[in-house]
């Protein structure tokens, strides 16, 4: 059955110890993954990253779904369930759509969603991103919940401390001691001729140079060759998802085993 946005209620709209419907448990004892989908394919792969990463109970999952990723999860198959269903997989504490951003009439003095999404967040985790999410990251741009997240990430370690040994990356030393930035982790998706263009080859270059061995914040998952889903064969294939479940689980200091 096909939902319907008025079925989609996140579960980020029930309050935590408090009024305001957009206030996260910063420190609730858990590891945060924001876990988000654009609109590629290779969205058929969260619910199996979501899955994987069920016997790690001390990790708390939010998702955020541009309009386009939506489309790829409304229960077509066994591989591609409905996001009700994704909602009671264990470990997801919330699911995110654009119109959430400003559901609630704003009250000074209330949260910002996509600020709080930063700062509830140990990691950020794009997979899959798409050539038109990369294109605008690249730009700057911030019209969607995704990219206001990533648009007002704390790049100087100064807002956001982190505490995970998997995350540490040392900033800058000086009298104010080491600062350490929390990490975007993105695997771009997009069909081989996308993915050779290129435009393609520089906006990824600049993810790079935004990088953690460069002393930034993300990390690009190249992605593998493969037969796509268009029938294409060549590169601009996500990665395989058990390997970005590894990274994650690397980066987030959890056992692969639990």
């Amino acid at each position: 059955m096909t939902a319907t946005i008025q079925d989609l209620k996140p579960l980020n709209l029930k309050p935590v110890q408090t009024d305001d419907p957009y206030a996260l448990p910063l420190h609730d004892g858990k590891i945060h993954l924001l876990l988000c989908a654009t609109g590629s394919v290779a969205t058929i792969k969260i619910p199996n990253m979501i899955q994987a990463l069920a016997k790690h109970t001390n990790i708390s999952i939010r998702l955020i779904f541009t309009e386009s990723a939506r489309g790829f999860l409304r229960g077509q198959s066994a591989e591609q369930p409905s996001l009700q269903d994704i909602e009671g997989y264990a470990n997801v504490d919330g699911i995110y759509f654009d119109q959430d951003e400003w559901r609630e009439p704003w009250v000074r003095g209330n949260k910002i969603l996509h600020i709080e999404l930063r700062r509830w967040a140990d990691i950020m985790v794009i997979a899959p991103l798409s050539a038109n999410t990369l294109a605008k990251i690249t730009q700057g741009w911030a019209d969607n919940l995704l990219l206001s997240v990533v648009r007002a990430w704390d790049t100087t370690g100064e807002l956001d401390p982190v505490d995970l040994p998997g995350l540490d990356r040392p900033r800058e030393e000086g009298g104010e001691g080491v600062r350490r930035i929390k990490r975007i982790l993105a695997a771009p998706s997009m069909n081989t001729a996308m993915w050779k263009q290129p435009i393609t080859d520089r906006q990824v270059k600049v993810l790079e140079e935004w990088g953690v061995g460069n002393g930034g914040w993300f990390e690009v998952l190249r992605p593998m060759e493969k037969e796509l889903a268009c029938g294409d064969v060549g590169g601009g294939a996500m990665k395989d998802w058990r390997e970005i479940v590894e990274v994650i689980e690397e980066r987030l200091g959890l056992g692969a085993d639990g």
